[in-house]
């Protein structure tokens, strides 16, 4: 059953009431006999386990996966690169 919460107009007093989906809501107020009005308020549940969104996908980017494994880097390869460029570079402008 989920607990709802009313504020009394004359008084301002705040309580919380357990019904069932299929009473009405309460109009009197218990404390000075005014009229209630139902308040909003935020749900107080988490989601546990596995399947979730917030467990399983939140904050992935597509395409990893949970078993991916890190990348590595080679100190020689941007040597590389950087020779072959910079013989490359004189001969396209002779």
């Amino acid at each position: 059953m989920p607990i709802y919460e009313y504020q009394c107009a004359a008084c301002g007093q705040v309580l919380e009431k357990w019904q069932k989906f299929s009473e009405a809501p309460l109009t009197v107020c218990p404390k000075c006999g005014g009229s209630l009005e139902k308040l909003i308020s935020a749900c107080a549940f988490h989601l546990k386990g596995s399947g979730w969104y917030v467990s399983d996908y939140a904050g992935k980017s597509p395409g990893t996966g949970k078993s991916e494994a890190p990348k590595e880097t080679t100190e020689a390869t941007p040597a590389k690169e950087s020779t072959t460029t910079e013989a490359a570079s004189p001969s396209k402008f002779k």
